[in-house]
């Protein structure tokens, strides 16, 4: 069950997708619950015939109207940001998204408190240049308010033509006010990995996702770093807001002995589907650090969780934005779509991603203005935990 990438208005948005019914989901609903939404169902007809012969605006509103309205609501009794209705209108854009790519600022975003927020931005895009940071609330996008807004109505007001402009009104911890921003969308480009060694021979890899390419690049980083002697790795998964799953269980299969569990996806039913490490291997016996944030989420969580648990690999920096779950998209017979959260990740420990994020061993704040003549704390402790551990 893969994670699909997917370029969006905001910039990028990754989520775990299962396209269509691929997989038994586990646990039909029960006869009773079935029958006593049915019994009861006549409070929504009752209310809709209301609405219709008193609402002033009512000749406006068509039938399908009602329908979709009651299946958003529905779909929002939920409480969970990454299920989603899309009318046949809205489900033609979000397959659009899937396969192409559009104007926006470069960051992923989601919803932590019902508020909408910024997972990571992106290296080298608008929103990085602008100073966004992990965490930050996204208070208003032009002229709307985000209070309750899911991430896929606020990802259609983002995106847009790129040279376009998009004001956002933004709030971080530690400011007195929001502060608004216009940023001038762009065609958003996704990094991918950069590497180099380090003083004592350290490989220092950043991933800034999990997309196709990610497996083979690293592959050409891990296998330089070993012909160039190192003696330890330092991952840097910090803003790295995740991609496809089989990316990290692959990349995982570095650090890791073959047949080890990486990551279990526990369904409704309670049925867990493990995902374990198919080698190389290579890099089992080389001490390694791994960094991450609040912008690490979903595919590198993950890694780091699986890679702290099975090896004992210390993680350094800031609690991750805990984002582990599945999704399933159903495409429904009048052209419409749902998708709906259908399993939780948990690490082989059995601990919970979703919501909860993953605590790094060593916590290093990073200063409210970032990284400042070069200097990075959290990457200076990283290289710090790792020649202790060579020293060994």
């Amino acid at each position: 069950m893969g994670l699909i990438a997917v370029i969006l208005a905001g910039g990028i948005f990754y989520a775990g997708f299962n396209l269509g019914s691929v997989q038994e989901i586990g646990g039909a609903v029960s006869e009773n619950s079935t029958s006593s939404l049915s019994a009861n169902s006549s409070v929504l007809w009752e209310a809709i015939d209301l609405i219709k012969k008193n609402y002033v605006g009512a000749k406006d509103v068509t039938d399908k109207d009602f329908l979709y309205g009651a299946v958003t609501g529905a779909v929002g009794a939920l409480k969970d940001p990454y299920s989603v209705f899309f009318s046949p209108s809205d489900a033609e854009k979000f397959n659009q998204d899937l396969n192409g790519s559009f104007g926006g600022v470069g960051m992923e975003i989601g919803v932590k408190n019902n508020q909408l927020v910024v997972i990571a931005p992106l290296k080298g895009n608008p929103a990085e240049k602008a100073g966004f940071k992990a965490g930050d609330q996204i208070l208003k996008i032009d002229e709307t308010f985000t209070n309750d807004m899911d991430t896929t109505a606020a990802v259609k007001i983002i995106r847009g033509e790129p040279g376009t402009i998009v004001k956002l009104l933004m709030m971080r911890d530690g400011w007195k006010e929001p502060k608004e921003f216009e940023i001038t969308r762009a065609v958003i480009e996704v990094p991918t990995l950069d590497w180099e060694m380090k003083e004592g021979n350290i490989a220092y890899i950043q991933l800034y996702n999990f997309n196709s390419n990610a497996g083979s690049l690293f592959y050409n980083a891990a296998l330089s770093s070993l012909i160039s002697g190192a003696k330890g790795i330092v991952l840097d998964l910090r803003n790295n807001p995740g991609g496809f799953l089989d990316t990290s269980v692959e990349i995982a299969g570095w650090f890791m002995n073959r047949g080890e569990s990486v990551v279990s996806e526990k369904f409704r039913s309670g049925e867990e589907n493990v995902m374990r490490s198919n080698g190389p291997s290579a890099l089992v016996n080389l001490p390694a650090v791994v960094l991450v944030n609040g912008g690490s989420a979903s595919a590198s969580e993950i890694l780091a969780g699986a890679l702290q648990d099975n090896r004992g690999i210390k993680l350094v920096g800031e609690k991750t934005f805990g984002k582990g779950s599945v999704q399933e998209i159903e495409n429904l017979k009048d052209g419409s779509t749902l998708k709906i959260t259908v399993a939780e990740w948990l690490t082989p420990n059995g601990r919970h991603i979703n919501k909860l994020g993953i605590i790094p061993d060593v916590v290093v704040k990073m200063p409210d203005d970032g990284i400042i003549n070069k200097k990075d704390p959290q990457l200076e402790k990283a290289l710090e935990i790792i020649k202790q551990e060579i020293n060994k």
